[in-house]
């Protein structure tokens, strides 16, 4: 029986209260790292379980990429799965102790994450039924929506439901807030997302109001079940106050083409958001780099040590010229990393352009920065500490 020793959840701040949208910078591994850091908060995983219906690379893999933003050693086994909130609450009840399970959508748009450890919140697998009923498909020749909701309920929940054989559940993710409200006994949480994370942030709800019993995972006509018992899991919420999307416009250009020999050369430094120490001083490069010695001699032996991923605006400016392919107007700032004496130039996420100044603090986030030649390219963005946001 696995044990919920802590529970991460993010929103992105744009969007609704009740529909998130992600921002240019953010996708399905942005998201899941944001989750998936709240979940660890200083703790260490041993394998990662990525369950999602919008990874950005179906072929290779995003493992690097999402590995490297949570800091976990590269060599950890991760595993990637097409699904919605049966997939993921299946591999809930399934892990091992210290797997980190991570549930992603993009449309509603939200991330949430689960470490199981020797204890914690306890869950049990309680029912699993496969059916067959295609009502949306996504293939190679496009979406296929059949957009009967009746059917979808009648032949979908409720058959899938009756199967098996289950008591009322006291949440149910993977539907809308209404169809949920009607199955459950009492009132259950409003869910920010109707896909893979859903069951995590149903499962963060439980575990807030202290309640128990059966956990749904529904996506068409397939179902898995939870039985949620007693124990109390640390719960960190990442979940900003929702606001408008900012205006902007971008316009047309060519097509930046990736070098991926320069790629691989960054990657483990800029991804891992790591400096270059060299032996025998205390300074730290970022970009890491070689060095010349006072007498000539070239050192091109460093190590990569982690950065502080908080720090205070130095100085900035708002980009008002268009640059093709990148929302316009933007702001770029120089932080001042705490207590390392380096200082790095970064786009700001997470804020309307304009209104970060001088002296005002923040943390450095994952976000992708760019996609090269299809290709997503990840960095770093300083999301400032807006006043009146809320964690």
């Amino acid at each position: 029986m696995p044990y919920i020793a802590s529970i991460g959840t993010y929103l992105p701040c744009w969007g609704s209260p009740h529909a998130r949208v992600p921002g240019d910078d953010e996708d399905a591994i942005t998201l899941a790292v944001e989750a998936g850091r709240a979940a660890l908060a200083g703790a260490t995983a041993e394998r990662v379980v990525l369950v999602s219906r919008d990874l950005p690379l179906l072929e290779s893999s995003n493992a690097a990429v999402l590995l490297a933003g949570l800091g976990l050693d590269p060599e950890l086994e991760v595993t990637e799965r097409l699904g919605g909130a049966p997939a993921t609450l299946d591999a809930l009840s399934s892990a091992r102790p210290r797997t980190l399970i991570i549930g992603v959508d993009t449309d509603p748009a939200g991330a949430a994450a689960a470490l199981v450890g020797e204890r914690g919140l306890q869950v049990r697998t309680a029912a699993r039924i496969a059916r067959s009923l295609p009502v949306r498909t996504r293939n190679a020749v496009g979406i296929h929506d059949y957009g009967d909701p009746r059917l979808l309920h009648e032949r979908g929940l409720i058959a899938s439901l009756t199967a098996a054989w289950v008591d009322t559940p006291a949440a149910v993710a993977g539907v809308e807030h209404r169809e949920a409200a009607a199955l459950c006994v009492g009132e259950p949480a409003r869910l920010p997302t109707l896909g893979a994370s859903s069951g995590l942030f149903a499962l963060a709800a439980m575990a807030e109001w202290g309640h128990t019993g059966l956990l749904a995972g529904i996506e068409q006509a397939s179902l898995s079940g939870v039985t949620v018992a007693d124990g109390v899991p640390a719960v960190h919420r990442h979940e900003p106050a929702a606001r408008p999307v900012p205006d902007g416009f971008v316009v047309p250009g060519g097509d930046i083409p990736i070098s991926l020999a320069a790629y691989e050369r960054a990657f483990e430094a800029k991804v891992r958001w790591e400096a270059g120490k060299h032996s025998g001083s205390a300074e730290l490069d970022f970009p890491p780099r070689y060095r010349v010695g006072g007498d000539g001699t070239l050192s091109t032996d460093y190590t990569l040590v982690p950065l502080p991923r908080t720090g205070t605006v130095y100085t900035g400016v708002t980009v008002q010229v268009p640059v093709p392919g990148l929302r316009s107007p933007y702001s770029l700032v120089i932080v001042e990393l705490d207590d390392v004496g380096v200082r790095a130039l970064v786009k700001v996420t997470g804020a309307d352009p304009g209104v970060v100044g001088i002296g005002d603090r923040g943390r450095m986030v994952l976000r992708r920065v760019a996609i090269r030649s299809g290709v997503p390219d990840y960095g770093y963005a300083f999301e400032p500490e807006l006043e009146g946001a809320s964690s």
